[in-house]
């Protein structure tokens, strides 16, 4: 699993072809057959997803789209230049989940443990930059949870990269059950009490019966982290999942869900995007089970157990989340959007839902 799919624009050959940019690179896409099951090569497909996400990050940082000092630690070579569209929906996508994240940071107490647990989380830079950030984040237990050979290479990273050898301590490695490798880290901000946990797992292997994960406090306040993981799993597996941290072992009573993923695979432009991920060894099968926004809400009510649940689609969110002044200079980055239509079609096709439950970690915002 990884944080970001390949851009469905750039699998889609006839419309990025449209683009009226001026000397514009193009995305990568993943390639393979597509089988299910532990050790297919669909995993291995799907882990390379994750150095598509990387490259994205990467071309939206270098362009000013956004600010990380981490994402060139997670790309090998020069990198690749995005399309505009594709940046600006990787600009939307990352400042609409940080705003959740800080939301769910302000609703709980900072002098407890809360805990932020990400699935699938690949290379992503957002726990680096949030204990990189000047805000007074402390007592946050950060836990990143991907394919063992994922959490190895990162942890890896980790340890040798001299910018977060300067925020994190080495990473150690944990006393596990098998097949799981964990290794953990602090930070080195003072008084922060704020840690980083690398589970190397399938998510898969996870069920009602397993051993509680390495440093993951139960009684927490938590929020779940979900980058277009979920919907490479079979519906009852993404489904059984979400029990396991809303009514299972790894259940908290203060519980946040954050959800990004693709919707919409029955219109035309749906259907041409389900082809081309499919000609490329990618399949999604909560696609097809939660088509639509209002699913997306209906599974986080019902699968997930929580009381308040919302859905919008990622143009809505640049719509109404993003200040008139930011929109300007978004825009102003690249000469402005050309494909505007294109632009609506696209983030029209990508939601990121949220809810929760509980008296802390609520994430009441609007779109």
């Amino acid at each position: 699993a990884a944080p970001s799919i390949p851009n469905l624009l750039s699998l889609r050959g006839e419309l990025a072809g449209r683009g009226r940019g001026r000397g514009r690179g193009r995305g990568r896409g993943g390639a393979g057959p597509s089988t299910s099951g532990p050790g297919s090569s669909h995993d291995a497909t799907i882990q390379g997803t994750d150095t598509d996400a990387a490259v994205s990050r990467l071309s939206a940082v270098d362009l000013g789209y956004l600010p990380d000092p981490f994402a060139r630690l997670f790309v090998q070579g020069p990198g690749t230049r995005r399309l505009p569209i594709i940046n600006r929906g990787t600009y939307t996508r990352t400042t609409a989940i940080d705003m959740l994240v800080d939301r769910f940071l302000a609703t709980t107490n900072p002098g407890e443990t809360r805990q932020i647990v990400s699935l699938g989380a690949g290379t992503d830079t957002r726990c680096l930059r949030l204990f990189n950030a000047p805000a007074n984040h402390r007592n946050i237990a950060y836990h990143e949870i991907d394919f063992p050979t994922i959490m190895a290479r990162k942890q890896a990273i980790i340890s040798s990269a001299p910018s977060l050898r300067a925020i994190l301590t080495t990473p150690e490695q944990l006393t596990t059950p098998e097949p799981t490798t964990a290794w953990q880290c602090h930070s080195l901000s003072p008084n922060s009490k704020n840690s980083l946990t690398l589970h190397g797992l399938d998510l898969r292997t996870l069920t009602t019966t397993s051993a509680l994960l390495p440093q993951l406090l139960p009684d927490a306040p938590t929020l779940l982290l979900s980058e277009c993981c979920l919907c490479y799993l079979a519906p009852s597996e993404a489904s059984a999942l979400l029990g396991i941290f809303s009514s299972g072992p790894l259940s908290s009573r203060s519980l946040a869900v954050v959800l990004y993923e693709p919707v919409q695979p029955h219109d035309a432009f749906g259907r041409t995007m389900v082809s081309n991920l499919a000609a490329r060894g990618i399949a999604m099968p909560t696609l097809e089970a939660y088509p639509t926004p209002a699913d997306q809400e209906r599974r986080l009510l019902a699968e997930a157990g929580l009381a308040r649940a919302r859905c919008r689609t990622v143009d809505r969110i640049w719509d109404a989340w993003v200040r008139d002044e930011e929109k300007e200079r978004v825009d102003a980055l690249e000469g402005g959007l050309d494909e505007v239509e294109e632009w609506r079609l696209l983030a029209g096709h990508y939601v990121v839902a949220w809810g929760w439950r509980g008296e802390e970690g609520g994430l009441d915002l609007e779109v």
